[in-house]
């Protein structure tokens, strides 16, 4: 899934400029209300979002058709990383809906572009993505256990039971996945990922999830023989996975970058109290030890950059690489947990409390490192692929000098 080109780096740049202002100035001022939570909050965000708008900062990476800027993939990532300063950032900026956006745009018949996607890219409904169930790691979608039966008439059928599912208890609809072939088939031709209203009969919300004590939207769901119109199917019947797989690759990128935006400012945090605090006679910067700590962060932030980056290009150039795209989703959770966790260990006790964003910011970081695949799986993905290589090569191609 690729984003079209049509503007210059440059523009990409003072976009991005532009959004890091709007985070500094409007968001993060609130942010301690916004993580409150309630319907105190929810005006606040709504107020942002309208805000963006008007600054034209809405959706800066949708597809041109539904009113993106056009930029490239790798383009858009110089303001993805920005928008990723705040935890609240994506919200804002329409950025949590830019990969339903490209899903929808690609693969949604014409009534459902209509009915939900439309109406989503103007912010007015919000989407949610069913894939991980109870007793069923996300990671392993061939033991999916909701199922889709199609009537003689088209109608689908969906009755399962979905977990940690984001925004759910907001969206408007939900994009579920869900075995619709035999079970003898395999993922790849036995699931269809299918649109459903969260207002449908037999649609409910079980409980909100807290996760590492936050409720930051995880919701738990049961699908009772929710009913729905045959061009409710994102693609083709069957191949529903061939639709997540894009999607997913799109999501790591970006959400990747996003998760940089928050190492980034956890890295301003702790050298900004390294500057001003003073300890045994001297500046907290001027010790040894916190030189260590800098340089490490600068190295792994730098690093996730470039990885990001490459990743991006591949999906940019219609390629899909599961190493690159593994690794950077990797490298940016854990560089989010990394800079966090020195950032708090430098402000100490104070580090701690919600006194400073970081213990939120922290919070939030920790989950990425599950969140879109845990850690294992892409380690055990890359490691796969990576040796499989040997079996027809003595060395890996790091540098594409392969034709």
């Amino acid at each position: 899934m690729t984003l079209t080109a049509t503007t210059e780096l440059t523009t990409a740049r003072e976009l991005a400029r532009r959004v890091r202002d709007f985070v500094d100035t409007e968001i993060v001022p609130v942010e301690s209300a916004l993580w409150a939570g309630g319907a105190h909050a929810c005006e606040r965000l709504e107020e942002l979002q309208r805000r963006a708008r008007q600054q034209g900062l809405w959706g800066i990476g949708y597809p041109v058709e539904l009113g993106g800027r056009g930029l490239l993939l790798t383009e858009y990532l110089l303001v993805a990383e920005q928008e990723g300063r705040s935890h609240f950032g994506p919200a804002v900026f329409g950025a949590e809906s830019l990969v339903d956006a490209h899903m929808l745009h690609r693969f949604a018949r014409p009534e459902v572009r209509e009915r939900y996607l439309l109406p989503m890219v103007r912010g007015e409904m919000v989407p949610s993505f069913g894939m991980t169930e109870p007793g069923r790691t996300g990671s392993e979608p061939s033991g999916i256990r909701t199922r889709a039966s199609q009537d003689d008439d088209g109608t689908w059928t969906v009755t399962g039971h979905k977990w940690f599912i984001s925004n759910a208890g907001k969206a408007s609809f939900m994009s579920v996945l869900a075995r619709s072939e035999g079970l003898g088939k395999p993922a790849n031709t036995g699931f269809s990922l299918i649109v459903v209203p969260t207002n449908a009969d037999g649609f409910r919300v079980v409980r909100t999830q807290p996760v590492l004590g936050q409720f930051t939207g995880q919701c738990e769901i049961e699908l009772s023989d929710v009913r729905v119109r045959e061009h409710h199917v994102v693609g083709e019947r069957g191949l529903g996975m061939t639709v997540v797989q894009e999607r997913l690759g799109l999501a790591r990128t970006v959400r990747g970058m996003h998760w940089l935006g928050q190492a980034q400012r956890g890295f301003d945090l702790m050298c900004q109290r390294m500057r001003r605090r003073q300890m045994h006679g001297g500046r907290l910067s001027d010790k040894q030890l916190m030189h260590q700590l800098v340089t490490e962060s600068y190295l792994e932030i730098s690093a996730a950059r470039a990885l990001l980056r490459r990743a991006a290009g591949r999906l940019e150039s219609g390629q899909r690489h599961a190493v690159d795209l593994s690794v950077a989703k990797l490298a940016a959770s854990r560089t989010a947990v990394n800079v966090l966790d020195r950032a708090i260990q430098v402000h100490g006790a104070e580090g701690l409390s919600d006194d400073t964003p970081l213990s939120s910011m922290y919070r939030a970081a920790r989950a990425t490192r599950i969140y879109d695949g845990a850690d294992e799986v892409h380690v055990t993905t890359a490691a796969h692929r990576i040796l499989k290589s040997y079996v027809d090569s003595d060395s890996y191609d790091f540098t594409d000098l392969t034709d």
